[in-house]
């Protein structure tokens, strides 16, 4: 275990951290050097592993390279629920088959992040391995640790209850759910996202009530999408850890000018007076765009290394600055006349069939160069077409 002096600690509890519940416990520990094991828990709602994820991943790495014993919980169990925080309906509940498939490359994704050949390397856990034990009375007996006015007192619950939304019993079990995997791991610590609050809350309280321990809370900041709106994949704004390099440095050069130096201090390794002098810079009218390009540069360095950082920022410079294709288009065919809506979504150059309908009626899809504004356009088998939608997606059928 590793002892940090007073400017060690200071960035590790200031840069992305949001609150800190327990400060003075946690401070003395890290001092002291005592080991503590600290989890994060991630529900597979979603496939994808994003930046916004990683900056709480990023931090937990500094917590591995000091000895600390991280656990990457997955919320199989949980998942199955739904996390209401910040939601003004009910979640859809998730099917096990579905759980299992979002979950599948968790592990592969977080060891981008998180060092897995360390010789302390991070544990993956499932919440299932105990949840799905417990009985209704073993139920009973945890929610008698909470009043029922206190989950009502979320700013959620009290938005549906006036606008007369109906508030599902099962939501109520989410963060019960929740706190019961911190006594059952028995943690010293739960970080996450600063959504996450009550959850882990509610962790804490449990582990005081049966444990007669305090659990130490972090939350970090969120960090917004590309276009400034919460990242997600539904609004198809966010940079995915496992993205290819020329999918994330466009997809950072993409982000709004104010978002700029948050991302610099969020997802780089930056030095904060570097950044300071990059705020100075924008101040004095430098061109946000090469403060993007430096910024797109750091984070592929980061996930993909910095030979391919290099030839990412030269193929966007190709595209983009010279107006050239793209040198890695994927190459498709197909089997049968498709209909350009129903090709579209298919082969995932939109989220969705409305999407695709908007892209075309906006002008945003090309085929061979020109732009298409008819939703009827067939795709003849065996016919060759480069298509386009929007700046950065392209598809080359033949």
């Amino acid at each position: 275990m590793q002892k940090i002096d007073d400017k060690q600690l200071n960035e590790l509890l200031s840069r992305g951290v949001q609150d800190i519940i327990g400060r003075e416990l946690l401070e003395k520990k890290l001092k002291n050097g005592e080991q503590m094991k600290i989890y994060i828990g991630a529900d597979p709602s979603r496939p994808d592993i994003h930046l916004g994820h990683a900056v709480v991943l990023r931090k937990l790495k500094k917590f591995q390279e000091l000895g600390h014993k991280i656990i990457f919980l997955i919320g199989d169990f949980t998942g199955q629920i739904g996390d209401p925080s910040g939601k003004d309906e009910a979640r859809k509940q998730l099917s096990v088959a579905e759980v299992k498939k979002n979950a599948k490359t968790y592990k592969d994704q977080i060891s981008r992040v998180l060092d897995f050949q360390h010789s302390n390397k991070p544990e993956v856990k499932y919440n299932s391995k105990w949840n799905k034990k417990l009985k209704f009375q073993d139920l009973i007996e945890l929610s008698s640790n909470f009043t029922v006015q206190q989950f009502l007192e979320r700013d959620m619950y009290q938005k549906r209850l006036k606008e007369g939304k109906p508030i599902a019993l099962h939501e109520f079990f989410y963060p019960l759910v929740q706190a019961y995997d911190s006594v059952v791991m028995d943690v010293d610590m739960e970080v996450g996202g600063n959504d996450q609050l009550f959850n882990m809350l509610c962790g804490r309280t449990l582990m005081q009530k049966l444990k007669n321990k305090e659990k130490i809370v972090i939350t970090f900041e969120l960090l917004e999408g590309t276009d400034g709106r919460k990242m997600s994949k539904s609004y198809d704004n966010y940079v995915g850890v496992s993205d290819t390099p020329n999918d994330m440095f466009g997809k950072v050069m993409s982000i709004t000018d104010d978002l700029i130096l948050k991302y610099f201090r969020l997802c780089t390794d930056l030095e904060m007076s570097e950044i300071k002098e990059l705020e100075e810079k924008m101040k004095n009218g430098e061109n946000p765009r090469n403060l993007k390009a430096r910024l797109a540069y750091e984070i592929v360095c980061i996930y993909h290394g910095e030979d391919k950082a290099k030839l990412a920022q030269e193929e966007f410079d190709n595209v983009f600055k010279n107006k050239e294709k793209p040198t890695d288009i994927e190459k498709v065919s197909i089997n049968e006349d498709k209909n350009i809506v129903d090709l579209l979504s298919e082969f995932k150059l939109v989220l969705s069939k409305t999407e695709a309908r908007t892209m075309i009626n906006s002008g945003a899809v090309k085929i061979n160069d020109e732009k298409i504004t008819d939703m009827t356009f067939i795709f003849k088998q065996g016919e060759k077409y480069l298509i386009q939608v929007g700046k950065r997606r392209f598809l080359e059928l033949n």
